[in-house]
């Protein structure tokens, strides 16, 4: 078994694909424990394990944000934000962070957040008096909402893997998501009055009215999304039919919908899509050997053994989804670990739909946090910040959101409140 690692090292430091890698490390492991008789049924395993319901809501909402972010919406979601809170005391770090709980209803994705408002933020930040790199970790900080407010790309994800519900899961995510918007939104106005951020200038800033008119279509979408499947009106896979055909009609109000742009958002969405199920197909690979060797009895009689029940498992999961989020990207992170964890989570009577708004919360954390913190690379990277100075920047916003991460995991109910109050069975 020695040079399975080896070979991991060696195809990691040659650069190769993810999905590759992962794949030839796979059929290896048959090869190194006498499996490869296995490997005949690998095709059947691969397809079971992607014949999943929830998975055909994923590309759809893709798309849905691939045409919503190429009509101009950005813009209208920035004035009306402005129109609310520009006026305060660090106003333009409340714009960020309310501008991100916007878009957080149509790009389900951290990382098209980050890389659309970064652009717009940091450089109008600077020019108000702001530092950039503060103004670069707030933006990539308040990214960190996308995902957990829904619709959610990673608790699709989460929902195929585990057969959870997804319509509950997006319901289980509005209070965590912007619980998170208002403790960022209060650690802004406390670091405002410290180093004197300037407040927003009234007369500078858009007239309510107008800018509520000029959103509303963008602000109307996750609300015909979640009211299609809160109140049973449809599956998360027709909702998603729903949101796209919302967002082309939406798109003609802002820019208008070209064939060149819809192409592109089609172009765009069948690369994440493939990307997605590439990895979730060569991980599922190592999941079906893990199964072969006993490998997740082992982990649940190690488990077991040290004692880990309930919050205690559930505070050891938050531990390793954190370091792994440190280094692996997010939808490869839930694929590879999922499978191994949650079982025993599941079976020491830890709601599923808990368990999922705790672990794609928690993975999210990584997307901020050296040394991959995705969302930090990518603003670094739109902005010309250097990513060390800014990874140290968005420290205090680290330990805000591993704060709040501690709460959710400690009291179910802050998640699980909605998904009751909209009648789905969570017990």
């Amino acid at each position: 078994m020695w040079f399975i690692p080896v070979a991991f090292v060696l195809l990691l430091i040659s650069g190769a694909a993810f999905a590759y890698m992962m794949g030839a490390v796979s059929v290896l492991s048959f090869i190194a424990v006498d499996k490869a008789q296995f490997l005949s049924v690998l095709p059947q395993r691969i397809f079971a394990q992607l014949d999943a319901f929830a998975f055909m809501a994923m590309p759809l909402f893709i798309l849905t944000a691939e045409i919503m972010t190429r009509s101009g919406v950005t813009r209208s979601l920035i004035d009306f934000a402005l129109s609310m809170v520009g006026r305060f005391k660090g106003g333009l770090g409340h714009v960020n962070i309310l501008t991100s709980v916007f878009f957080a209803g149509i790009s389900g994705s951290a990382i098209a957040d980050s890389a659309a408002l970064s652009r717009t933020f940091v450089p109008e930040m600077e020019e108000r008096g702001y530092d950039r790199y503060y103004a670069g970790a707030i933006t990539a900080a308040s990214s960190m909402i996308g995902p957990i407010i829904p619709p959610s790309i990673i608790m699709i994800i989460y929902g195929g893997l585990t057969g959870a519900s997804v319509a509950a899961l997006f319901a289980a995510g509005i209070v965590p998501g912007l619980l998170l918007a208002a403790a960022l939104m209060a650690l802004n106005a406390v670091i405002a009055r410290l180093r004197g951020h300037p407040g927003g200038d009234g007369a500078e800033l858009p007239r309510f009215g107008p800018s509520l008119l000029r959103a509303a279509p963008a602000l109307l979408l996750p609300v015909v999304i979640l009211g299609s499947l809160v109140f049973g009106l449809a599956t998360p896979t027709e909702g998603s039919a729903v949101a796209v055909l919302f967002a082309l009609v939406a798109g003609q109000f802002y820019t208008g919908i070209s064939r060149a742009m819809l192409l592109d958002a089609l172009e765009a969405t069948a690369r994440m899509t493939g990307t997605i199920f590439i990895i979730l197909a060569a991980i599922s690979a190592l999941g079906f050997l893990a199964g072969q060797m006993g490998w997740s009895q082992a982990l649940a009689d190690w488990v077991e053994s040290l004692g880990l029940t309930g919050t205690r498992y559930l505070f050891f999961l938050v531990g390793v989804f954190l370091l792994a989020g440190m280094f692996m990207d997010t939808p490869v992170a839930l694929s590879l670990l999922i499978p191994l964890f949650a079982p025993q989570a599941l079976e020491q009577g830890i709601n599923p739909i808990h368990l999922g708004i705790v672990l794609c919360f928690n993975l999210c954390v990584g997307l901020i946090t050296p040394p991959l913190g995705k969302c930090l690379v990518v603003v670094a990277a739109l902005t010309d910040l250097n990513y060390w100075r800014l990874a140290w920047t968005a420290l205090p916003f680290v330990a805000v959101q591993v704060l709040l991460l501690a709460a959710l995991a400690y009291w179910p109910e802050i998640s699980l409140f909605v998904p009751r109050l909209a009648g789905f069975s969570v017990e």
